[in-house]
């Protein structure tokens, strides 16, 4: 037996004779083991609390209690094992960085902090858990990042014949919202364990085509990513969504139903939420340069702001060139031998926090420092312009959509690897799947 483990049945050996002796007080205890870790029952019953609430709000309509404890258990396990992949490594998200962040979230809001904290805790939770939820957030976007990026690779051919098509459609474009049901299946399934899922499928069609709720069904039946959201994806253009999806989707409309389709991972059911088009005649594009200073074990988040604050005192008073600084001190090897120049380009081609500094600068400006994925920065605003949608525009276009498809596609394919290597236990008779 694991060391852990042993720990653990002692935890909860402890737990069982301790509510003998106080039979009136409600007890937390293990639920399930990650690895080293655990989640604890009050984990499970705050998610549920806060997914029955956000329903509530939304006038969705939920399934059984248990299938929703199945899917909340789920997402519990994925976050953990997510969370100590980041701590193995050593991500750690520190409060300068998380300052930074929730003052690009007021600024989208388009209200200062203060009033962002008020506004939270007048709906009920405190400024400590808001902070230490979305600390958790960027931790979970930045370990995706660094393990998904390096599994992807873009060809020049992809890219080629992805602009062609661009060209070819004259940058009229699609948005699809996908809603998505997966009855999985195991990765080499008896026969007998395929008729099941296949059956479970049609079941699951044959409600749908006769008007269930297609959120409420997902979050009951599916096992796809998006399972507790109801089983729907964002506004995707046919470019950008997974594979599967891009190519049942030839000409449907608003509302159509198909599948349900087999793939590895199982059977799938696809709707069409919505579809929006686009059609894109002119970018703004922007002309910038920037310094990025990277905190390391050497280098503090402290004092890495501190050396950009110092930098922007001395440009803004005349005593410092930017150009040189940036030769001299940022660590872009893409930009800083150039003085820092970023070229022409749309903004929104830049991590969202480098994105938001820039859209909110006037001409000439320069930034305070700023924290994003990459470092710190501080940026300045040389030129604006309005431009065609040119060859290089449709180039990066299409590279980005590459990208984000192969992205959603990796990082399913990293969470199923990460799940199948983990050491889990469930302490739950309703859920065992570990």
């Amino acid at each position: 037996m694991r060391p852990c483990k042993q720990l653990i049945i002692a935890f909860l050996t402890l737990a069982m004779s301790h509510s003998v002796v106080a039979a009136n007080e409600p007890l937390d205890r293990v639920t399930v083991q990650i690895n080293e870790g655990i989640v604890l029952e009050s984990e499970i019953a705050n998610m549920l609390k806060t997914v029955k609430a956000n329903a509530k709000a939304a006038g969705q309509a939920l399934p059984s209690d248990t299938a929703l404890r199945t899917q909340v258990i789920e997402r519990l396990i994925m976050t953990r094992l997510q969370l100590q992949m980041a701590d193995r490594i050593g991500l750690h998200i520190g409060d300068l960085q998380l300052d930074q962040t929730i003052d690009n979230i007021a600024k989208e809001q388009k209200m200062t902090p203060a009033a962002m904290r008020e506004k939270i805790e007048a709906e009920g939770m405190s400024w400590g858990q808001y902070r230490e939820q979305l600390r958790e957030e960027i931790t979970l976007g930045e370990i995706q990042r660094i393990q998904v990026q390096r599994r992807i690779q873009v060809s020049a051919q992809e890219i080629n014949n992805l602009v062609k098509l661009i060209e070819e459609q004259g940058m009229q474009q699609v948005e699809y919202q996908i809603g998505h049901i997966l009855i999985e299946v195991p990765s080499s399934p008896t026969s007998e364990q395929l008729e099941s899922a296949s059956k479970r499928a049609n079941t699951v069609l044959k409600r749908l085509e006769d008007g269930a709720d297609f959120k409420q069904t997902a979050i009951a039946s599916s096992s796809g990513p998006k399972a507790l959201e109801g089983g729907i994806w964002d506004y995707m253009n046919i470019n950008e969504m997974p594979t599967l999806f891009a190519e049942l989707l030839g000409g449907a409309k608003n509302n159509d139903i198909i599948g349900p389709v087999r793939s590895g991972a199982g059977f799938h059911i696809i709707k069409v939420m919505d579809a929006r088009g686009l059609q894109t005649q002119e970018i703004d594009e922007v002309r910038s340069r920037h310094i990025l200073i990277k905190p390391s074990p050497i280098l503090s988040e402290e004092r890495a702001k501190a050396m950009l604050d110092k930098f922007v005192q001395q440009l803004r008073n005349g005593e410092a060139d930017f150009a040189a600084l940036a030769r001299q001190y940022s660590e872009d090897p893409g930009s800083a031998a150039k003085g820092g120049e970023l070229g022409w380009a749309d903004p929104s081609v830049y991590v969202p926090a480098f994105a938001q500094t820039l859209n909110a600068l006037s001409l000439d400006e320069i930034s305070e420092p700023f924290r994003s994925s990459h470092g710190w920065h501080i940026v300045q605003l040389e030129e604006k312009r309005k431009t065609d949608a040119t060859d290089k525009f449709n180039t990066n276009r299409a590279h980005q959509l590459i990208f984000r498809r192969k992205f959603n596609e990796e990082l399913q394919n990293w969470l199923d690897e990460m799940r199948a290597e983990a050491y889990i236990e469930i302490f739950d008779a309703d859920f065992n799947r570990g």
